[in-house]
């Protein structure tokens, strides 16, 4: 698929991960890395003082099994963006949605980490997506999709077809299908958690899936190289919550 350039429409700044990877002034290391985050900006002080941060490590036989969610999304037009942090796609159309607790998340984006924040009984993956949905009232729901080497994932491909500076964006000129991003057995983790990069706002519904989905070598290397550098933050204490098994 070929790219054209436009422009990303910006998300609530007092909500949303796209706000919040946007900020300058923080990064993955230094003196303005994660251990930092929290002495950046007194808007950052919950990175430090939260009791539910993300991302945790998910230990098997750690949750308490309930019943299985499914998940579905159509083809959609998106725009991509190097924000220096990520890569971000967005959808044109805030048409699409998952319903939690009885309550609706419209889809907002997505975008990845390389390599994965969450980790399994102590295992990293060499990449992870995040799929940020939020609701009428700022609620935000994170389906957490890990990636292994394997296969070429069609879904990344026209997201990689025209590698992106820091600071570049770009449209899509085809819909893009996100479905083969998401594993079949969609079995996950859900918990209570926060954005991963800074404020680090709490109340994150995190529903993260057990089984990953392939990507080609070439794909995993190239998404790292668009991005520059690791963008994981550490593994946070789970502390008292309670980790649903669906």
């Amino acid at each position: 698929m070929k790219l054209r350039l436009s422009l990303l429409a910006a998300l609530c700044a007092a909500s949303l991960y796209t706000a919040a990877a946007a900020h300058s002034g923080w990064s993955y290391t230094g003196d303005d890395g994660p251990e930092h985050w929290g002495n950046l900006s007194p808007a950052y002080a919950t990175c430090q003082s939260g009791k539910n941060q993300s991302p945790v490590d998910l230990a098997a036989g750690s949750a308490t099994a309930v019943n299985r969610t499914a998940f579905r999304y159509g083809p959609m037009n998106y725009s991509v963006e190097n924000n220096g942090h990520t890569i971000q796609a967005t959808p044109a159309e805030a048409n699409q949605s998952l319903k939690l607790g009885g309550k609706t998340f419209t889809f907002k984006q997505f975008h990845f980490h390389t390599p994965s924040e969450h980790t399994f009984d102590g295992k990293y993956f060499p990449m992870e997506a995040h799929f940020v949905h939020q609701s009428d009232s700022g609620e935000l729901a994170v389906l957490g999709v890990m990636f292994v080497e394997g296969k070429e994932n069609p879904a990344l491909k026209p997201l990689l077809a025209q590698p992106l500076k820091a600071g570049e964006k770009a449209e899509l000129a085809d819909k893009l299908d996100i479905m083969p991003m998401f594993p079949r057995g969609q079995k996950h983790y859900r918990l209570n958690g926060s954005l991963t990069t800074p404020p680090c706002s709490e109340g994150v519904n995190w529903i993260v899936f057990k089984h990953p989905v392939s990507a080609s070598k070439a794909q995993l290397e190239a998404m790292r190289a668009m991005i520059g550098h690791d963008n994981n933050r550490p593994v946070q204490p789970l502390n008292a919550r309670i980790v649903v098994e669906e």
